[in-house]
């Protein structure tokens, strides 16, 4: 397997697919995923020219399981390293849910100096949780029964998450046995503790500093009945923060774009990126 070793001993895995000499896109997936929850979207563009990467965040996927240092600041920081140790340059970010705020905290701690372009797809940006200042989010209770379920019986709690996930309990939604199965497999091979911790820096992270360090083109994705990352208070108010940002808004879709909406995603995303 493909890793690299990150300054706190931490092994990151990634899959690396197409021509090396190619401009590269990196792909960061969502919770509890990992980088396969991007196979289509990696096939797809390496055989439109680019170099594809895709990597498993620590404590998912084959990555390293490590009890600490399970935040968005190191997740960001992973990031870094992984570019850093391929020596990429002109790269194009692709973040899925706790993707998007992987690659948003990256730029926030890390600048654009080796970045042409951001897609941020079903984001949680810029801030989940239900405070003072962000009344429009979701009440802590939300994130406790995430908890909670993963706790109490994780195996049940990820197959069941697919229905919301997928949008599955929608009127005339088609249910996929095997798109519910992958993602509990994916879901499975990552570590409990981390998958825990995780819960925390996905939800309660604010990424409104980190939207003002955009400087590079800007494109967002989100559907309308994301019932993960619920539509209102998430991509129209990124939007806001990120000068000459585009967004795309998949009408009466759910938060798994990648897999439920993949033609258009994938014909979405490249006009964006040969615009």
């Amino acid at each position: 397997m493909s890793t690299i070793t990150t300054r706190d001993g931490t092994r990151i895995f990634y899959k690396d697919w197409g021509d090396k000499a190619a401009q590269p896109m990196i792909f960061a997936h969502g919770w509890p995923l990992s980088a396969d929850a991007w196979d289509a979207q990696m096939v797809f563009f390496a055989e439109q020219g680019f170099r594809t990467i895709a990597h498993d965040r620590r404590s998912h996927g084959r990555s390293d399981q490590p009890w600490a240092n399970n935040t968005m600041d190191q997740y960001a920081d992973d990031l870094a390293e992984l570019i850093e140790q391929l020596d990429l340059t002109n790269v194009i970010l692709v973040g899925h849910s706790t993707g998007g705020g992987e690659v948003t905290r990256y730029i926030g701690r890390h600048g654009t100096a080796r970045v042409a372009k951001v897609a941020l797809l079903s984001a949680v940006t810029p801030l989940m949780l239900k405070t003072e200042a962000n009344p429009g989010g979701l009440p802590i209770d939300a994130f406790d029964d995430i908890r909670r379920g993963t706790r109490a019986d994780r195996s049940q709690f990820f197959y069941d998450l697919t229905v919301p996930f997928y949008g599955y309990n929608r009127p005339g939604a088609t249910e996929s046995e095997g798109v519910r199965r992958e993602f509990w497999r994916q879901g499975m091979m990552g570590g409990l503790k981390g998958q825990l911790d995780s819960i925390r820096a996905f939800s309660e992270s604010a990424f409104h500093a980190d939207l003002a360090r955009f400087d590079v083109p800007t494109l967002v994705l989100h559907g309308d009945d994301d019932q993960i990352v619920p539509f209102a208070n998430s991509a129209p108010e990124t939007v806001k923060l990120v000068e000459g940002a585009v967004l795309k808004v998949y009408e009466g879709s759910g938060h798994g774009l990648a897999q439920i909406e993949s033609e258009r995603v994938n014909a979405d995303l490249l006009e964006f990126f040969q615009a």
